[in-house]
């Protein structure tokens, strides 16, 4: 087994655009949550985020990034993609849609590109820490180098 058995796909995404990121492994800290596994690696909780999957009045699916201590606030999600009200997705619709578990949900290579927005707050740190695409795993990445990968919107949503 070589060294690329431990990449996720997101990280194969990531470097075919030759995006420096750092990854990262929870697997065997028992980790569940999103605040324990900021704990779990050590990091502040504000720079590690959660990908969350909506569906709006209109049937759409959004995706949205926020800090894992926050909640998403459903009337600014709402309003920052232009829907009247807007959902969690049922989990059991996740991986059809997406590609991914929960627990394991990635901005980046989702089977389709969906309208992302990211919680402004990560406009105040250099690099901001998600999932890998695989539950255990996570990447982090400037805004900036998120940029090339998937188009998103930074908007105050929780």
């Amino acid at each position: 087994m070589g060294k690329n058995s431990d990449k996720t796909n997101v990280m194969r995404i990531l470097d075919q655009k030759k995006i420096t990121y750092q990854s990262y492994n929870y697997l065997n800290t028992g980790a569940v949550s999103g605040v324990e596994v900021a704990r779990a690696l050590g990091e502040n909780p504000d720079i590690v985020f959660k990908t969350l999957v909506t569906v709006g009045k209109s049937k759409t699916n959004y995706v949205f990034v926020i800090p894992v201590e926050k909640e998403l606030d459903l009337k600014k999600a709402a309003r920052s993609v232009g829907e009247k009200s807007i959902e969690m997705i049922r989990q059991k619709d996740l991986l059809p849609l997406t590609g991914y578990i929960h627990g394991g949900c990635s901005p980046v290579g989702m089977k389709k590109q969906f309208s992302t927005v990211i919680d402004k707050s990560a406009e105040q740190y250099e690099h901001i820490i998600f999932s890998a695409g695989k539950v255990g795993y996570q990447v982090e990445v400037s805004l900036k180098d998120l940029e090339k990968v998937i188009r998103f919107k930074t908007d105050d949503i929780v």
